[in-house]
């Protein structure tokens, strides 16, 4: 940076890097501090743009990171005690080791998740141009902020094409992750049709998504107490009974249904990362089926609006 960062620019820069620490919940605000600094602060807007990309790609990296650990955690026992002739013997203390390594390893690396965002937090603070590792230097030149051009602002195609695909990455966050294309539609929609599209796609795409995770939690849920209902407390006496055999039937058909729908989930998250990925190679991807209704639906609209 060739000049000191003013206070407003400062602030947006900081909120927007701890916004991370909201678990999920702050995903919008670095998109609301890149809208209101888009075309004020080519600083307040390259950080916004690099917070939003760490909470998306960040979280991404961190979940896989974990269910890796996971993994090999379990991996690793497993083939300890299998090599060890007195493993079965011993699994109280292969037990104690494997927890005691993987809450290490799980905890660590989620504090490095919380940690990287404060310290961009309080360079910011101080007027610092700060990169996150591996991606900071990526994002500065695909968005032309290190131009050395006399551009007075980033590539708005990249701009828009960046936001829209961590909108698409978004997808992994549960919930809360619908709020980056709902905020991007709301903030930027009305300034050209590609935010707007991809923004209405990746917002139905990933209700659809919430939906399904909640329709799996209800089926368990409600076949749960239909069990408690018929069987009540009375024990192994309950279940053998014919009431308690028809309890037991719907738990079971219930949980085989959540089961299935919550293993669906992750195919979502995949195609999830495929979308941002496209749309950040330079294609105007489009879900199948949500993609075309959406795009139908804003023509159909885009014609009326002519016609007036």
């Amino acid at each position: 940076m060739k000049t000191t960062p003013s206070t407003e620019e400062r602030v947006w820069a900081v909120l927007s890097h701890l916004s991370a620490l909201a678990f999920g919940m702050g995903i919008l605000l670095p998109i609301v501090g890149w809208s209101e600094q888009r075309r004020k602060s080519k600083y307040a807007a390259f950080q916004c743009l690099q917070a939003l990309g760490y909470q998306s790609l960040g979280y991404t990296v961190w979940l896989l990171t974990y269910l890796v650990v996971m993994l090999v955690s379990v991996g690793s026992m497993v083939a300890i005690m299998a090599s060890t002739p007195e493993g079965a013997s011993n699994m109280d203390v292969f037990t104690t080791i494997w927890m005691s390594v993987f809450l290490v390893m799980a905890f660590g690396s989620f504090g490095l998740y919380l940690l990287l965002p404060v310290i961009a937090a309080v360079a910011c603070a101080f007027g610092k141009d700060f990169r996150y590792p591996i991606m900071g230097n990526r994002l500065a030149r695909y968005l032309g902020y290190d131009s050395d051009t006399e551009q007075e602002w980033l590539i708005e195609e990249h701009e828009d094409r960046w936001v829209a695909a961590m909108g698409h990455f978004s997808v992994i966050i549960l919930l809360w992750g619908i709020l980056a294309p709902l905020t991007a539609w709301i903030l930027q929609g009305k300034r050209g049709l590609f935010m707007r599209f991809q923004s209405i796609q990746t917002l139905i795409y990933q209700a659809l998504a919430t939906l399904l995770y909640v329709a799996g939690m209800a089926l368990y849920t409600f076949g749960f107490f239909v069990f408690m209902a018929l069987t009540g407390l009375g024990g192994g006496n309950a279940l053998s009974s014919s009431t308690g055999m028809v309890g037991m039937g719907v738990l079971l058909i219930s949980m085989l249904f959540a089961i299935g729908i919550v293993l669906l989930l992750p195919l979502f998250h995949i195609m999830g990362q495929w979308a941002g990925y496209r749309v950040l190679k330079g294609d105007d991807y489009r879900y199948p089926v949500v993609g075309r209704l959406v795009e139908k639906w804003l023509t159909k609209n885009q014609h009326h609006q002519q016609a007036d």
